[in-house]
């Protein structure tokens, strides 16, 4: 299988997944009027097939079928570490693309993905400890001064009349706490001898986040926690072939971005760690989305523009400080 045998090819590969997770959701933006649960089907149908195919090309390289065989000598163990993590993964995201529906991209990334880093990083680094400590947890510590920074934003550019603050910034906040947790799963899957390999591991999550979905995604569908209506799966197959490949698009990109970190996660020049923590720089790439492209704090006042200005600032010199963690270890 494919794994860089140097730092810059890794750094390229998690710089990757920043963007990547800090894009997919633009694809909710361009089908606003299609109800968060149904878009989440395509979402996961996309998950499951980048896994897959990365898995049989990049993961197969250097000997026959790696992943697969990988696959048919994992234990147990290691294979339901990887579901669970899926299903963690699933329900703090379905909180989080709720989020994103009442508050906007710019303000549901920074606050529950910026959480997430905070307690991913602590997690992982406790399971695979890798990389300059001061560097990693400083770091971490300018993300969440920058975390606490949007908040105030948030709260300085006040609603619209048509959102729930309060709520949207709830739902941020537990799938925060939800998501810092399933990526210490995924790196668990990895520990054991025989656990399963990077391209292994995003294939059997990406089965766990569908697995999760049925119950979870079925279970919102009737009964929403935003101001939509409930939904059918009547209304999901009516829905027109662009539709269901916004969604589809949207989920491969993520995956894109999940498979590149744990490939650049299992060297041992990075670990999990760190790999999260540059993935999870994805909150800053999501604000900006949110904030120069779909113009969610168009009208804001001085202050919160200002805020949003040190915000950014604080990311950039946090996750610049956690990408050189590696080189001086």
């Amino acid at each position: 299988m494919f794994q860089p045998d140097g730092y810059a090819i890794a750094l390229v590969m998690m710089v990757t997944t920043m963007i990547c997770w800090g894009s997919w959701a633009n694809m909710m933006k361009l089908v606003p009027s299609w109800p968060f649960q149904l878009f989440y089907w395509d979402y996961v149908l996309g998950v499951l097939l980048v896994s897959l195919l990365l898995g049989l090309t990049m993961g197969s390289t250097g000997g026959p079928a790696a992943m697969l065989a990988n696959l048919r000598q994992a234990d147990m163990t290691s294979i339901l570490y990887a579901l669970a993590g899926g299903a963690v993964f699933n329900i703090a995201n379905l909180l989080l693309v709720a989020a994103i529906s009442i508050a906007g991209l710019a303000v549901a990334f920074p606050v529950g993905i910026g959480l997430a880093l905070v307690v991913g990083v602590l997690l992982n680094y406790a399971i695979a400890p890798a990389g300059n400590p001061m560097l990693l947890f400083g770091g971490v510590a300018l993300v969440l001064g920058a975390i606490v920074l949007d908040a105030l934003a948030y709260r300085t550019r006040g609603s619209d009349g048509t959102v729930n603050v309060a709520r949207g910034l709830k739902l941020a906040i537990a799938c925060g706490f939800l998501m810092g947790i399933f990526y210490p799963l995924v790196t668990k899957s990895s520990a054991a001898p025989t656990g399963l390999g990077p391209y292994a591991v995003s294939f059997v999550f990406s089965i766990g986040v569908l697995l999760s979905a049925l119950v979870f995604n079925t279970w919102l569908m009737r009964r929403p926690i935003t101001a939509d209506a409930p939904c059918k799966f009547g209304q999901y197959f009516a829905a027109t072939p662009r539709t269901h490949i916004v969604g589809i698009i949207g989920g491969a990109i993520w995956g894109t971005g999940m498979t590149f970190s744990l490939v650049a996660g299992t060297t041992h020049f990075v670990g999990p760690a760190v790999s999260y923590a540059i993935g999870q720089g994805a909150t800053m790439v999501s604000a900006a989305w949110g904030v120069f492209v779909w113009r969610e704090f168009a009208g804001a006042p001085a202050s919160a523009r200002k805020l949003l200005v040190l915000m950014f600032i604080l990311f950039l010199i946090g996750l610049g400080m956690v990408a050189t963690a590696p080189l001086y270890a």
